[in-house]
């Protein structure tokens, strides 16, 4: 609590608890009709009102600099979240990236320039390599439906695929 409060709230509660005692005069002044004491009194609980509210003011200004401090913290508080939140998920990113390069059992093949220069001696200017294959057909063609698929080892030799068993059960 910002000291502006406590001093407000302490001297607004102490002076209208002061209000007390210059009104029990004032009912006492009343009933014996001395207006002079009378006067006295409302003057003395006048000047304990104005000073109440003036430590009102006083906690008033005190709450605004708490609510403001508040929202600076909460405001750090957040930015600090963002900014562990960011690097938590920057370490997530790094830690799944890992993990697909690990996981990742594919090999990729990459022709050199020399592969590529001998791919071009060896196709002739028909567009059909030595052996009589036609590469820009091959290479547009969609896949033939009469292919059967064929499943690779991990030493490299082919398997044929086993055929899909359809299975319909009928209840």
């Amino acid at each position: 609590m910002h000291t502006k409060t406590m001093e407000g709230l302490i001297g607004a509660r102490t002076n209208m608890e002061m209000l007390n005692t210059p009104f029990r005069v004032y009912k006492e002044a009343r009933r014996k009709g001395d207006l002079a004491m009378m006067e006295r009194a409302m003057g003395y609980m006048g000047d304990f009102h104005e000073d109440a509210y003036e430590y009102k003011e006083e906690a008033d200004e005190g709450m605004k600099k708490d609510a403001e401090e508040t929202r600076k913290i909460a405001e750090e508080q957040r930015e600090e979240m963002i900014k562990k939140r960011r690097e938590e998920r920057e370490e997530l990113e790094k830690k799944l990236e890992e993990e697909r390069k690990e996981k990742n059992d594919t090999d990729t093949v990459e022709i050199s320039e020399d592969g590529k220069v001998l791919l071009k001696e060896n196709t002739s200017a028909s567009g059909t390599d030595v052996d009589g294959v036609d590469m820009e057909a091959a290479s547009s063609a969609k896949p033939k439906a009469d292919l059967e698929p064929v499943i690779y080892t991990s030493t490299g030799e082919v398997e044929a695929a086993e055929p899909e068993v359809k299975v319909s059960v009928s209840v």
